[in-house]
């Protein structure tokens, strides 16, 4: 993916502070659009829009301030404003499947019964993350995965800091019980 930059903002100090800030956000924003969007496709064209209107409003960023929750909170309603929003149905797998093929077994010394459980695994757990509602995943996948503090996923989601602990609380309850009834039937 490439970073919109224009002529004037190329070479600029604001232009090198948003590429400053912004670059080594990607992998997250990615991570989290993936979750959201349920399509890797649309997750890369949310980043993209995402980044798009960062720089263009980033005049409009406060320095000092906590960048990582303003480009969150930016890509998240890109999310919400966009064609397939809350009605995203598809799923993604939570490793690159090409990467898992490309490693042999004797060097990460897994079995194959191991890797056919793990894999097990990570699909009950992402099935079981995909059946939260949007409001209760975000703040779980924000605080789970990408590991921000409440104070930024409240700001990031523009929503009070104890709503995002009794949101996780009651996400991580939910997701405790699927699990428990996946083993229970198993």
């Amino acid at each position: 993916m490439v970073i919109p930059f224009s002529k004037t903002q190329r070479g600029t100090q604001r232009g090198d502070e948003f590429a400053e800030l912004a670059l080594p956000l990607f992998d997250s924003l990615y991570n989290f659009a993936c979750w959201l969007a349920h399509d890797r496709s649309e997750a890369e064209d949310l980043v993209q829009e995402a980044y798009a209107k960062a720089l263009k409003g980033f005049s409009s960023f406060q320095t000092g301030t906590n960048f990582r929750a303003w480009i969150f909170r930016i890509l998240r309603n890109t999310f919400l404003n966009s064609r397939t929003g809350l009605a995203a149905s598809q799923t993604i797998a939570l490793e690159d499947e090409e990467a898992l093929e490309s490693v042999p077994a004797a060097v990460t010394r897994e079995t194959p019964e191991t890797l056919l459980f793990e894999r097990a695994n990570q699909e009950t757990i992402q099935g079981a993350t995909e059946k939260l509602a949007l409001p209760f995943r975000e703040v779980l996948l924000l605080a789970d995965v990408e590991e921000m503090p409440y104070r930024e996923i409240a700001e990031a989601l523009g929503i009070p800091a104890g709503t995002v602990m009794s949101r996780l609380a009651r996400a991580r309850r939910v997701l405790r019980g699927e699990l428990q009834d996946k083993v229970v039937r198993a």
